[in-house]
Formats: structure tokens, C-alpha cells, sequence
């Protein structure tokens, strides 16, 4: 049964303090804000940057901010399975690509994402020719979070948000703690997949089924989780 949780997106509002621009990014952590450059300054040339650095870091453009995406190894190892089942199955149904967590896709205008896996059907690539820029304007279909210790309620909303305003159909949410996942067909509209249940591709990608159980049993069991 769909859910429709209270909305949680963080109300643009003049910066005047640090306290205003961790709040409008979603109340994350500071350490996950860069200050090189300087906050609300930021353009896509920095994420390329940071990205194209010897000591790569993952970084998010969004207002002008450049945000750390967390990825623990454990994260990383559950994002990397799901691309590979993924990849599998479009082997053999050449409905279009995947892409990993280091894909940087341009959403809009001073906005980039890197979800953790994603998927953009062949209909919105045209020629089937990827761009040839550094950072892609790729809309996904379906885009997939795999929840960090710091990320926060706020945050996923305002991910959620940008998804959905830019076209994606269909958002994931992981969480490793549970072994759950969240299916959101819009920014508040969700339902749970139960840990011994399975994800659907639906219409977004027809025929793709993702155990929950298969995909943890494989991704190993954690010390003391």
C-alpha cells in the first residue's frame, strides 16, 4: 500500500547563517560541505575538479554548494551489486544504459546528482549516443539511493524532490540497517519492500525483479549488524 509521508523538504529561505545553508541542503552534517570553493560560489568546473583529483571525491552541486556524497565501503559494495544485476539484465534486454555512483548527471541548471545506480532507458539518449561532456545531461528513469549513517530525512526528501522535478519516474531508497527498501513513485508517495521481498522495475524497466534477500546475502554480513 502507497504511503504519503508529510512533507519534509527543507523551505528555501534567505542564508544569513551556516545553521540557514545546512538546513536548506537538508540538514546534513557540516564535514559534507566543502568550503572550496566557497559556499554558494560553486560551479560545475569544481565538481570536475574534485572528481578528476588523485584523491577523487564524489561531490554534489546543488545551490551553488558543493555537497560530499557518503559511501561507506559497505554502501559502495551494495550500490556495485545492484549495478551489476542491472547490468546483467539489460545485456540481455537492450532497453538502455546503467550508471554507477561516479556518474555525474547534470538534473538542471547549477544542479548535479550522483545517485548510487541509475538507469536511462535508449528513448532518452538520442542516436544512442552518450554525450561528450564530462558531466551528462541524462535524465534517469530510475534512480537509486543507498542510504549512509549521515544522511538525513531532509536530505533524501530534497534528492527526491529534485529527481522527480527533473523527470525521474521512479526513486529507490535503500537502507542497509533494515535490509528494506523504499519505492517512491513521487517525492512523498512511497510503499516498503520488506526484506524478504522484491523490487520491481515495473514499467520503468519492464522484467527487472531484485531480491532484497539475494542482493544482502551476496553484499555479506556485517559485524555486529
Amino acid at each position: 500500500m502507497s504511503t504519503v509521508a508529510p512533507p519534509s523538504i527543507p523551505v528555501a529561505v534567505p542564508i544569513v547563517t551556516v545553521a540557514d545553508l545546512l538546513h536548506q541542503l537538508g540538514d546534513i552534517p557540516a564535514e559534507r560541505v566543502l568550503w572550496d570553493p566557497r559556499p554558494g560560489t560553486a560551479t560545475e568546473a569544481d565538481v570536475i575538479r574534485y572528481v578528476d583529483a588523485l584523491d577523487k571525491r564524489l561531490v554534489e552541486l546543488v545551490d551553488g554548494t558543493l555537497v560530499e556524497k557518503p559511501m561507506g565501503y559497505y554502501e559502495g559494495r551494495l550500490g556495485g551489486l545492484i549495478f551489476h544485476y542491472m547490468e546483467d539484465f539489460l545485456e540481455e534486454h537492450d532497453e538502455g544504459l546503467c550508471f554507477a555512483a561516479d556518474s555525474t548527471l547534470r538534473l538542471a541548471k547549477g544542479l548535479v546528482r550522483l545517485p548510487d545506480v541509475s538507469y536511462v532507458p535508449w528513448s532518452l539518449i538520442p542516436n544512442r549516443e552518450l554525450p561528450d561532456e564530462q558531466i551528462a545531461s541524462l535524465i534517469p528513469a530510475l534512480a537509486i539511493e543507498v542510504l549512509s549513517p549521515s544522511n538525513t530525512r531532509a536530505e533524501m526528501a530534497r534528492k527526491r524532490h529534485d529527481y522527480f522535478a527533473a523527470g525521474v519516474r521512479l526513486v529507490w531508497q535503500i537502507d542497509p540497517v533494515t535490509r528494506t527498501a523504499e519505492v517512491f513513485t513521487a517525492p512523498d508517495v512511497s510503499f516498503t519492500v520488506p526484506a524478504d521481498g522484491t523490487l520491481d522495475g515495473g514499467d520503468v524497466l519492464p522484467g527487472f525483479r531484485l531480491s532484497l534477500a539475494r542482493l544482502f546475502e551476496r553484499a555479506g554480513h556485517r559485524r555486529g549488524k
